[in-house]
């Protein structure tokens, strides 16, 4: 199992940036996808969920109404649309993937929100 994101940068606040994730190694269709972010000094937390077939999507309150997950199968993409970004968004994303009892994790990309 692999998962490589991609798409990470420095945006000024209120700006724009689309994250993505390649999957491989698993048969990416049959499996929901999470992105989650780490700010430095705090905890990893779940940012957005969307279910194997993209018919259910949720958001952490902070972001609701500003991102948008997104996944199409064909590619084995899973992608994060970040919109009027925050400061407070300044974290490590990272895509995930639970598979029974195990979870996988990309190595994440950096986002920094500033001015």
């Amino acid at each position: 199992v692999q998962l490589v994101e991609s798409g990470g940068g420095l945006v000024q606040p209120g700006g724009s940036l689309r994250l993505s994730c390649r999957a491989s190694g698993f048969t990416f269709s049959s499996l929901a996808m999470k992105w989650y972010r780490q700010a430095p000094g705090k905890e990893r937390e779940l940012v957005a969920f969307i279910s194997s077939a993209g018919l259910t999507t949720n958001y952490a309150d902070s972001v609701k109404g500003r991102f948008t997950i997104s996944r199409d199968n064909a590619r084995n993409t899973v992608s994060l649309q970040m919109n009027s970004l925050k400061p407070e968004d300044t974290a490590v994303y990272f895509c995930n993937m639970k598979r029974g009892w195990t979870e996988y994790w990309g190595q994440g990309t950096q986002v920094t929100v500033s001015s």
